[in-house]
């Protein structure tokens, strides 16, 4: 099944490389949490958003409002059994400053059987690696 699960991130990941960011949402499991670790700075709150609902409020009314031009690709997809870790290049010009802003993260996607548990999102490689269970 990781293969597998490689295989559907990888998916997801080209068609948010197009800037369609509904792609995937259908196997959200209803209790999803979508992790934004404090250095990212987006979040409100403790930056965790639990269910497909809140998740999609999160990326409809907070992040994507954001952006204009918005491209999330995955660079590097490493299969950590129930998990997959990506490697993501993340760039869009601001809507209100008009100025191009690029990121490079980890994501950490966590099935159970087919549905994606957990979402969160790591700036250094060794603290993705960790939340997935492997070691560098």
């Amino acid at each position: 099944m990781s293969e597998e699960n490689v295989e559907i991130v990888r998916r997801i990941y080209g068609e948010w490389g197009r800037g369609n960011f509904h792609e995937g949402t259908e196997l959200y499991d209803p209790h999803i949490l979508l992790v934004l670790r404090p250095e990212f700075g987006l979040a409100t709150g403790e930056g965790v958003y639990c269910g497909a609902d809140e998740v999609a409020r999160y990326m409809r009314e907070i992040f994507l409002p954001e952006w204009e031009g918005l491209v999330i690709a995955g660079d590097e997809f490493l299969d950590a059994g129930d998990s997959v870790v990506v490697h993501v290049h993340q760039h869009g010009t601001g809507r209100q400053s008009n100025a191009f802003g690029e990121l490079r993260y980890f994501q950490v996607w966590t099935f159970r059987g087919t549905s994606v548990i957990r979402i969160e999102s790591v700036m250094e490689r060794a603290d993705a690696l960790e939340a997935a269970g492997l070691s560098e």
